[in-house]
């Protein structure tokens, strides 16, 4: 039925079902490697005795610089990421035989010990194959040549294993405590077939003496696991590189922005199920799983962004990545973990640390750039999905506790397949008394209109609730988490239309909605609720609060000798806040620049010894922050402790012109393989970059470009690398090692009409505009951000 015919004041109707099994606790974590903060149930994971929802963020200690280790972090907690996984490569450590490197950015120790100082958990994902794009999938060259049964049980590869996992061990001892910070262990990665070998491989870790209260391994793909062994997490990407150039949008990416409870995805990995010693079938041929019986839903890897290939470079949106994280959640997730969560740059090694044609992987990967598109670049550059990610995060954190315990349900009427656009996409998560409703009118390449008149009517058993009190328009692009019988403070909201945030604690509680684009916030209370008159804010017929958020309103809820604020946030405004702290030190602030609370700096105004910093341009830092007492934003009194410079716009010079490249520079397995140095040196533009002077102590190169791929150089030597996807390139300046004399120079190779690479839909069409090679550099700009931190109370 089109749009344009369907009735007024659509119901859309949905029935709570309570769990079907009764709650279990499974003997991993609670009778074995037992924790004193973290243990599992078969519905959900707790937190010092309280179910919790966490949410974890990848970041590649071995790819970011140690320099930047602190303020990484600092900004993953901010964004409401609560632990740290990260790959251990093998090759990052052991390129060489024997040479075993744990200095610098490779040092595991002291990045685990960083996330516990700054309170983060840690999740180990221990390989000793990793795959993350990494050379080999992780493996050393030595261990990759070996004449081994690699990745099974052959006791000559698992004596190559054992001295590495001790040596792993070794480095964490002291780590795998009961009150430690490392919380969960992976092992293997994407291994479908070899449930035994995951099992020797769990028995060889524990033998060296590591411990976590979880053990894990990746479930998707059909994968056969070893039960009791560990725990199935699974993982959901809106695009990948690993399909081929010219195909659709595929099916195994479409299916993540539906609600749904099919936890289980044959496309993540696909690209390697033929690969030499990889066991496992092609993505059509896999029998789904189903998540254990002994264990909750959960994830690893969601989409974060995605990396680029040179055959196929998606360029993933930060609405994409929400709009999978919250249906996620919706579906009945007990852990949120992102595969990027910030990115990075490989490390030099002698042949280069990203797979590639050259390791037999089907696909070319750049040298160093791995950014990912992630919420948090790799330069700390924060994507616009970083906003969208910490207001569901700050959800999580706040009602948590709530919502980990509720089962998920879907709606009685479904879509019909992957191309229906119009019906509906929505879950509840509830309790029988109350229920969060995930609405979801989002999705990339084939978009979703608006969905007219709808009412909402949701069967909680003992009563029915029907929503709003009149129909609404929900806009395309919509992503929303509304409350039905939430209590706050002893008083009850029976709905609203606008997004649950938070709640900050006080004499008087405060609920923070936020509100959607283009929806009209209303709210209704009890019949005994009193609403106290605001500006922005008029009381409908039957009682219900309409809020206009031209401006952040409050209204004041009174129902017996109970209180409760509620503030409403425009949509304009929901990009810029920010939720630190939790509990009773929770805090709601408005920047536009990336802030975190610092426990370098001890304040009373937090009572775990941090207070604000943060990053700003040239303009200053300008922060709010909520006061419940006067229900108002006030600023935050900030001083400079490193000042900023730029942007600056630079006059490049042309060295050389390119010339007409090749439609192609060869090809692996069918797919096109990546032009190599004699194609820079035949076809390439060559650009000087003279840099500010004060380039040389930091700061990010911002080039907006246009063609196939680039190379940045340093006195002559290649330092820096993008495929082209339409997006700039970011560069780290701290990462080159500048001095003042030296040469920058920007490489462009041109892009071929014909080249059977895959780009986004205005990158193909500003590739095919003039019917010519593209080559081109729009800009180039510098900047320095400045840093500052809240100024002492006393």
């Amino acid at each position: 039925m089109s749009i344009a015919h369907r009735p007024v004041a659509t119901e859309l109707a949905l029935t709570h079902r309570p769990w079907a099994q009764p709650l279990t606790v499974p003997a991993m974590s609670n009778e074995v490697d037992r924790h004193d903060r973290v243990r599992l149930t078969s519905r959900y994971l707790e937190r010092d005795g309280v179910p919790v929802i966490p949410v974890t963020g990848e970041l590649h200690y071995s790819r970011v610089s140690r320099h930047d280790w602190r303020e990484r972090l600092l900004l993953m907690k901010s964004g409401g990421v609560t632990a740290v996984a990260s790959y251990v490569f093998w090759i990052h450590h052991e390129e060489t035989r024997g040479d075993i490197r744990f200095d610098g950015d490779r040092d595991l120790r002291a990045f685990v010990e960083l996330c516990a100082e700054i309170g983060l958990d840690f999740v180990l994902r221990l390989g000793p194959w990793c795959h993350g794009e990494a050379r080999n999938g992780g493996f050393p060259d030595w261990v990759q040549d070996a004449p081994v049964a690699l990745r099974t049980d052959d006791p000559e590869y698992l004596a190559l294993v054992r001295p590495w996992f001790q040596r792993l061990a070794d480095e964490l001892s002291g780590l795998f405590v009961e009150d430690g910070p490392i919380i969960a262990i992976q092992i293997e990665n994407e291994l479908y077939d070899q449930p035994q070998h995951i099992a020797t491989l769990k028995r060889i870790a524990r033998d060296a003496g590591m411990r976590a209260p979880i053990w894990t391994a990746t479930g998707w793909g059909g994968a056969s696991l070893p039960d009791e062994v560990v725990m199935p997490l699974f993982g959901g990407y809106g695009d990948g590189f690993w399909v081929s150039w010219d195909a659709p949008w595929d099916i195994t990416f479409r299916e993540h922005f539906f609600s749904s409870h099919v936890w289980d995805d044959p496309g993540i990995g696909a690209d390697l199920r033929q690969h030499a010693g990889i066991g496992g079938e092609s993505a059509d041929a896999v029998e789904l799983r189903t998540p254990s019986a002994l264990f909750p839903a959960a994830t690893c890897e969601l989409g974060g962004g995605m990396v680029t290939a040179y055959q196929r470079r998606p360029r993933v949106a930060g609405l994409d990545v929400a709009a999978i994280a919250q249906n996620k959640i919706g579906n009945g997730s007990a852990w949120q973990g992102y595969y990027m969560y910030a990115g990075g740059i490989n490390p030099p090694g002698r042949l280069g640390l990203q797979e590639s044609h050259a390791t037999n992987y089907p696909n070319d990967l750049p040298r160093f750039d791995y950014d990912f598109g992630a919420p948090i670049g790799a330069t700390g550059r924060l994507a616009e999905s970083h906003a969208h990610l910490r207001r569901q995060h700050a959800f999580l954190e706040a009602f948590g506790s709530l919502l980990a315990p509720m089962p998920s349900s879907l709606p009685d009427e479904m879509p019909h397949d992957v191309d229906d656009v119009e019906t509906m996409r929505w879950a509840v998560r509830s309790d029988g008394t109350t229920a969060f409703v995930f609405i979801s009118r989002h999705q990339p390449f084939v978009p979703m209109p608006d969905y007219d008149d709808a009412r909402f009517s949701i069967d909680l058993g003992d009563r029915r609730v029907a929503f709003p009190d009149v129909p609404i328009t929900i806009p395309t692009g919509t992503l929303a988490r509304w409350p039905v019988g939430l209590d706050v403070g002893g008083v009850t909201v029976d709905w609203a239309t606008a997004t649950a945030l938070t709640v900050l604690e006080g004499d008087v509680p405060t609920l923070v909605l936020t509100a959607e684009p283009g929806i009209v916030p209303r709210l209704a209370f009890g019949s005994s609720a009193r609403i106290d008159a605001a500006p922005g804010v008029t009381v409908a017929d039957g009682g219900v609060a309409v809020v206009d958020t031209t401006e952040p309103a409050v209204l004041r809820v009174t129902d017996g000798g109970h209180r409760l604020d509620v503030l409403v946030i425009p949509a304009r405004l929901t990009d810029r806040l920010w939720v630190l702290g939790a509990g009773e030190h929770r805090s709601l602030l408005l920047s536009a620049d990336p802030l975190w609370a610092d426990p370098l700096w001890a304040d009373p105004l937090w009572a775990d010894g941090e207070s604000l910093a943060g990053r700003f341009e040239a303009a200053g830092p300008a922060v709010e922050r909520y006061e419940p007492g006067s229900r108002r934003f006030g600023p935050v009194e900030a001083e400079i402790t490193a000042p900023s410079f730029g942007p600056v716009e630079l006059r490049f010079e042309v060295r050389t012109q390119s010339q007409t490249p090749p439609a192609g520079y060869g090809e692996y397995d069918g797919r096109a393989s990546a032009p190599d140095d004699d194609a820079f040196e035949q076809h390439a533009a060559l650009f000087e970059l003279p840099l500010p002077s004060w380039a040389v102590e930091g700061g990010e190169l911002e080039v907006a470009w246009a063609g196939d791929v680039a190379r940045l150089l340093v006195d002559g030597v290649v330092v820096g690398d993008q495929f082209w996807s339409g997006a700039p390139w970011i560069i780290d300046l701290a990462r080159l090692d500048l001095r003042p004399a030296s040469v920058v120079e920007l490489q462009v190779l041109p892009l071929h009409q014909d080249a059977r690479v895959g780009l986004p839909r205005d990158a193909d069409r500003r590739r095919r505009a003039d019917g010519r090679a593209l080559c081109a550099v729009d800009s180039v700009s510098a900047v320095r951000r400045g840093s500052w931190r809240e100024r002492p109370t006393r």
